[in-house]
């Protein structure tokens, strides 16, 4: 980073900055892409691109777009979110089918957007089929889809396919280089060249047309080209983890399988009941640091940065927790 050559990205000038966005777009299979301050403001774009202001986007409940973006879709886009709640925890066409807004009807907005994420939030994977039987019918109806790929590559290793797989059933993609690719800031919105185009000028209007970035694109480029690659360490040390609280047998796990790097855990004990914040206190005494419990569930989430030795001296610590709260 302190080496990049840098330049005026709003005018395009910064080569370490055009470097990122050409290898992004290269790897994830799009003709374009473009260097965003965070996920959030990926996501929000997107919106803000594709939509006409008063149009209706239709996606999950549980969302990152509708639980964790601060109701931006009302402020920057001025859409309307259409919330499904699925039965599998990702949508399929069958329940996105009866939502979509059909013919003139002086009532009802225009779908302008159907948004899907993969991985999701919750930490499980959504078939590749799915989203296939999701865009064909969407393209057919001339309905874009956005993906929040946030973790498109945890999501790709589970499925065995490459990023590019995933990424090739929607018309634009947002993806972190932070997170699991470690990056300090910043994401990446692909997409074609004429959605790119109309982003970047949606970027400028958003605060995001910064000056020499080409400092965080350097880290961005070791996030996709060298952490991308180990991903699957990160998979495992989150197994491990979840293994420890299986052998407990007092705790829920979902997904029940763990599929990327995250997973959720909460007391199924009556006797435990309501304690998963204590827990959480307990953890973060001997330096386990997690989110304070949301909807009833911890969720535990692995990376570059924790290695294999601390997760193995989890099971003790877990232990040592758990007495703790029920002295």
């Amino acid at each position: 980073m302190y080496e990049a050559e840098v330049g005026d990205d709003v005018l395009h000038e910064d080569p370490t900055i055009n470097a990122l966005e050409a290898y992004a777009a290269e790897l994830i299979g799009k003709e374009s892409a473009l260097f965003v301050p965070s996920g959030t403001f990926g996501n929000q774009l997107a919106l803000f691109a594709h939509c006409k202001r008063g149009s209706e986007v239709i996606l999950s409940e549980q969302s990152h777009i509708v639980q964790h973006e601060t109701g931006a879709a009302a402020i920057i886009a001025g859409v309307q979110l259409r919330t499904l709640s699925p039965v599998h925890g990702f949508l399929t066409w069958k329940e996105i089918d009866p939502h979509i807004r059909r013919g003139e009807d002086i009532h009802y907005p225009e779908t302008g957007l159907i948004a899907l994420e993969n991985a999701l939030s919750n930490g499980d994977v959504m078939p590749s089929e799915e989203m296939k039987g999701i865009f064909d019918h969407a393209r057919e109806l001339e309905i874009p889809i956005h993906l929040d790929g946030a973790r498109i590559f945890n999501a790709a290793l589970y499925l065995g396919v490459e990023a590019s797989v995933i990424a090739g059933l929607s018309h634009s993609v947002m993806f972190c280089l932070s997170k699991g690719l470690c990056a300090p800031v910043g994401s990446m919105l692909a997409g074609d060249r004429d959605f790119i185009r109309k982003a970047r000028k949606g970027r400028k209007i958003m605060g995001g047309g910064m000056r020499q970035a080409g400092f965080l694109a350097a880290a961005g480029l070791i996030s996709l080209k060298k952490m991308v690659h180990r991903l699957h360490e990160d998979r495992q040390k989150a197994d491990i983890l979840a293994k420890v609280f299986r052998k407990l047998r007092i705790f829920e796990i979902k997904p029940e399988e763990v599929k990327i790097n995250m997973f959720f855990v909460r007391f199924k004990c009556d006797s435990y009941a309501g304690l998963e914040n204590s827990l959480a206190e307990a953890l973060k005494k001997h330096n386990v640091l997690i989110y304070p419990r949301m909807g009833g569930w911890l969720r535990f989430v692995t990376h570059h940065d924790i290695s294999f030795e601390e997760v193995e001296m989890f099971g003790g610590i877990l232990e040592e927790s758990m007495a703790e709260i029920t002295i």
